[in-house]
């Protein structure tokens, strides 16, 4: 079996619903995130890249009919790259990475761009086709996010909780209070802040250039989700989703846009290209829960991949568990023991966002920027919960 390594990774920053990416369209932040990782590593020839492989979970709009492939002819590559978009909603781009890794241990390829792209805010409205001739019956659905078009079969056999609503299932099942949930919030926002007044995200981040109707165009390059708060701010916010309920838009992830990938090569490839890895990817799972408390699914997912690497837990020196809610995030933590001072250093995507598509790769970046500056740091993992109940994790070791 081949080895697979991470050699570069980059992401836009994250847009808030309605912000400066608005203006964006999907395929275009991702051809600008595969042209930012071409830049970044000169030596290579991109004649030679297997695949771009893309999560993204709507595909509802501007991102159908593969938006990988749209994207990368966008970018400039060869017509002679293939694309390839897949969708496992929240973990899609995650997926995306261990996809690669595993072309790559059974030698279909040297080199991969794998990654996400997801525009929430252009995500457009849709309806059915009507059962019949002027039927007034027809729904129309807002596709940024949550359940559209269920078969009714399936929810009869489970029911359509909204994800906030699966969130305050975990608030019960755990026996998780208000306070813990706005105090894992108002720290993961501050810790946000502390890493960009250190500068942790400049390696991450790749400029966007966004064209105005009058002057000159705007650089966008600064997350705009981060909302630091006070815990008495956070607490006076009411309940989203459930009466009665506790979590809240504060303790809760966003409604993003956004754009990430990484620069995946075989050893051959290293060597070929002069490339200085960053991390082998060492291990992957996905695993399924029940779809009424998705957020639990990185549990299930991590045991698999950690004993597919031959570690444990302990041997984990820096983890990023994504944050749908921070109610789902207390709850992993809690069932598989892990050491707070090492999961999500920087912040996660309460205070970063969440770009469901690009979310897995996003996180990733951040992960391996920090990993890489870390002289003490071996194995690092990424996980996340994922709708209808699933959840994926990588296992990384530093090079």
């Amino acid at each position: 079996m081949k080895r697979a390594y991470v050699v570069d990774a980059a992401r836009t920053a994250v847009g808030k619903f309605g912000g400066a990416l608005s203006s964006v369209r999907p395929d275009d932040l991702g051809a600008e995130m595969i042209k930012a990782l071409i830049k970044r590593n000169p030596s290579i020839d991109i004649n030679e890249i297997e695949d771009v492989i893309l999560g993204a979970a709507n595909q509802a709009g501007e991102d159908n009919r593969n938006v990988a492939r749209m994207s990368l002819l966008m970018a400039g590559l060869p017509v002679t790259v293939p694309g390839l978009t897949i969708n496992r909603l929240c973990a899609s781009s995650l997926q995306a990475i261990a996809d690669v890794s595993k072309n790559i241990a059974v030698g279909y390829g040297n080199m991969f761009i794998a990654g996400g792209v997801e525009s929430m805010t252009r995500a457009p409205f849709v309806m059915p086709k009507a059962e019949a001739a002027y039927s007034r019956s027809n729904k129309v659905y807002d596709t940024s996010i949550g359940w559209r078009f269920i078969n009714p079969k399936l929810s009869e056999m489970y029911f359509p909780f909204p994800m906030g609503e699966t969130a305050e299932n975990l608030v019960e099942k755990y026996g998780i209070t208000r306070e813990e949930q706005d105090l894992f919030a108002h720290n993961t926002q501050q810790k946000y802040q502390n890493a960009l007044d250190a500068g942790k995200f400049k390696d991450e981040i790749i400029p966007i250039h966004i064209p105005q109707r009058k002057g000159d165009d705007i650089i966008f390059a600064q997350d705009e989700h981060p909302r630091l708060s006070s815990i008495d701010k956070l607490g006076s916010l009411n309940a989203a989703f459930r009466k009665g309920g506790t979590v809240t838009a504060g303790n809760s992830s966003g409604v993003n846009d956004g754009a990430a990938g990484l620069l995946i090569v075989s050893e051959e490839a290293l060597k070929r290209y002069n490339l200085e890895p960053i991390a082998e990817v060492v291990s992957s799972a996905a695993a399924g829960v029940p779809p009424e408390i998705m957020g639990i699914g990185p549990v299930p997912a991590t045991q698999k991949a950690l004993k597919r690497a031959g570690i444990g837990v302990k041997d984990l020196d820096l983890i990023e568990l994504n944050e749908a809610f921070a109610a789902q995030a207390i709850a992993c933590m809690r069932d598989l023991d892990l050491n707070p001072d090492i999961v999500n250093v920087n912040g996660g995507s309460i205070a970063i966002g969440h770009p469901l598509g690009a979310s897995g790769a996003r996180i990733t970046n951040t992960l391996l920027h920090e990993l890489k500056n870390r002289p003490n740091a071996k194995y690092a993992l990424a996980t996340m919960c994922i709708g209808v109940g699933q959840g994926v994790a990588v296992v990384f070791k530093k090079c």
